[in-house]
């Protein structure tokens, strides 16, 4: 009985030491301070009036209008383009005429912006947008998609989210300003392309490498990416911001089978089309593995770890414990599913000529999104060993591996500005924390030229909102639209500062 007694006395000192332990790491991680602690007030909030609300809202939902559809490399809607390019020169006078703004065209569609600044010595940065939207027919929506309704005080149209917010919101952010008479003191560089929905092989690429002939070399680049999520981070009951520190890679592969056609009264055990259907579902069938906790996504939960609710708080504070149990709940769900691992979808597949005929071949299109742990031949070697069939041929269309994870500390001055300006136009916000963007952005032909990308979209989300992207009814807030521009217009005052001031006291290291 004595020596029972002394066992749960340790044991019961072990509960509560570990306990202990538990509740200590999870005090190292606060709520967040305010953005650039030391370095002043935060910028009033600039209102717009009645006119510029009017003119704002006008003018985006003329761009709406214009149907810039990206098909494919090579092949997108030449004549909507163009038409874009004379629209922005008709709504956006003060910025095309502007002495200190020069314009050109790249590609013939694409767009780029100089804005001499000042004072030269200033490193410049760049923002980053594209012009062009994924096809839209009139199935399923409220509203036709290229009509730019308003509706319960919302826009809706193909492009509202992904990315005329931002192309048009970034034009107009800049004649706002040149309207109140301000000269930017740092040069930048706004850039938007016209082929980003495929690839941005012949807008963005060019661009970058125009750029990178002239010797310019960037202080930091700001594209779309993440928003401000409401409600969808399960155990956060406040506005949480992430801003894209890196996105994902990319792998198409073509899957082929070729087999001898012939006549289906006598079909062979098994066709091109059997042969093929089983591969791609030995994929589906077998995901790629889970990394959750060696990739950055993990740093996301860490600097959000103060805004769970218990007992998730001290949960996310000691992922070093918990790790492979959140790891596990992150893959129920698709979206966080996709952040901790290469994910798997097949997108075409082709196959048969006639009923009676067994076709002779079979081809699919399977697209993988690298996560940042991994590499394209990394997971081209999976695909192999899971299909197992020489009878498949893999052939690669197109491949690029994870971009670099950019800097995100208390020095870093590109997530500083866009962390400090997110808390100025939407204080209801309670963290901003670095994320991974598991879409694929212009952001990557730019690499050579910054190694500070940053991809954040101002515009604020709810759950229901996630599927509109790409999908039908997708639709901005009239509210949200004008943070929006208020967001770029704060943002390109708040980087005319020279450097970031020294914080009066360092941020807790995680």
């Amino acid at each position: 009985a004595r020596c029972r007694t002394l066992v749960l006395a340790w044991l019961g000192l072990f509960v509560v030491g570990f306990t202990g332990i538990l509740v200590l790491r999870t005090g190292r991680f606060p709520a967040p301070p305010p953005p650039l602690p030391g370095h002043g007030a935060r910028r009033k909030l600039q209102a717009f009036g009645a006119l510029e609300k009017e003119q704002l809202r006008e003018a985006f939902r003329g761009a709406i209008k214009i149907p810039t559809v990206s098909f494919s490399p090579g092949n997108v809607a030449t004549a909507a383009m163009e038409e874009f390019g004379a629209y922005i020169r008709k709504v956006f006078p003060g910025v095309f005429s502007s002495s200190f703004v020069h314009h050109e065209v790249v590609a013939e569609y694409s767009h780029l912006f100089t804005v001499r600044g000042s004072d030269p010595h200033l490193q410049p940065y760049m923002l980053l947008a594209h012009l062009d939207v994924v096809p839209a027919s009139d199935e399923g929506w409220e509203v036709p998609p290229f009509s730019g309704q308003e509706h319960d005080g919302f826009i809706y149209g193909r492009g509202t989210i992904d990315d005329k917010c931002g192309a048009v919101g970034i034009l107009q952010a800049l004649e706002f300003l040149l309207k109140r008479s301000y000269r930017p003191v740092r040069s930048f560089y706004i850039a938007i392309g016209h082929d980003e929905e495929v690839s941005g092989l012949d807008g963005a690429r060019k661009i970058a490498t125009k750029l990178e002939r002239a010797g310019v070399r960037l202080f930091f680049l700001s594209d779309e990416g993440l928003p401000i999520l409401d409600g969808v981070v399960k155990g956060i009951h406040t506005p949480v911001a992430l801003v894209g520190t890196t996105e994902k890679g990319s792998i198409t592969l073509t899957l082929t089978v070729q087999r001898d056609p012939g006549h289906a009264s006598f079909p062979p055990k098994e066709t091109s089309i059997g042969i093929l259907a089983a591969a791609v579902s030995r994929l589906e069938q077998n995901p790629m593995p889970n990394l959750f906790g060696k990739g950055p996504e993990q740093a996301t939960f860490e600097h959000l770890a103060a805004q769970f609710t218990f007992p998730l708080n001290i949960v996310m504070a000691n992922l070093w414990l918990f790790s492979p149990i959140i790891s596990r709940i992150l893959q129920w769900e698709r979206p966080t599913n996709a952040l901790v691992r290469t994910t798997t979808a097949v997108t075409i597949f082709q196959a048969g000529v006639k009923t009676n005929v067994v076709p002779p071949s079979a081809n699919a299109t399977v697209n993988f999104r690298i996560h940042p742990a991994q590499t394209v031949e990394e997971v081209l070697e999976l695909v192999r060993t899971t299909i197992a069939d020489d009878r498949v041929k893999i052939t690669v269309r197109e491949a690029f591996n994870p971009l670099p994870v950019s800097p995100y500390d208390e020095d870093s001055f590109g997530f500083q500005i866009i962390k400090r300006t997110i808390h100025e136009i939407f204080p209801e916000v309670s963290a901003v924390a670095p994320g991974v963007f598991i879409g694929n952005t212009d952001s990557r032909h730019y690499l050579n030229l910054t190694s500070n990308i940053y991809r954040f979209l101002p515009a604020w989300m709810k759950a229901e909102d996630l599927r509109r992207v790409h999908g039908v009814n997708e639709r901005i807030s009239l509210e949200t639209y004008e943070r929006a521009v208020q967001f770029y217009l704060h943002l390109i005052q708040n980087a005319d500062i020279s450097e970031l001031p020294k914080p009066h006291s360092s941020i807790h290291e995680l």
